[in-house]
């Protein structure tokens, strides 16, 4: 067994140096902070991503709705499904990322046409 203290973890880059908690071919963990006014812009990812407020507030742009989403709640996106992630205040989110990577996930290994 694993455990990790996600309030505890400290992550001094903030959204600019994430924490891999976990990361196998079966999925990937990974620890986000969001200082205030921080965001997540528009983005997508190749893999089913699944999004945990740890603590704060966060304001998710997806699909044409937003929402409003705090500590405790759960978001999932499918693949290519794009999105925005702000907070106002600040906010520790978990990732997660299955299966990893995703099929199509630029690796940076591979030169295009080989």
């Amino acid at each position: 067994m694993r455990r990790w203290n996600l309030r505890d973890i400290e992550t001094p880059a903030g959204k600019r140096s994430p924490v891999v908690l976990h990361s196998s071919e079966e999925a990937r963990a990974v620890l986000v902070t969001l200082e205030p006014g921080e965001e997540l812009g528009d983005h997508q990812v190749k893999e089913n991503e699944f999004v945990a407020v740890v603590n704060g507030a966060v304001r998710v742009e997806a699909g044409g709705e937003s929402v409003d989403a705090g500590a405790g709640e759960l978001l999932a996106f499918e693949p290519d499904e794009r999105r925005a992630i702000s907070s106002a205040d600040g906010a520790r989110l978990l990732l997660f990322l299955a299966p990893w990577p995703g099929e199509g996930h630029y690796r940076g290994d591979k030169l295009a046409g080989s």
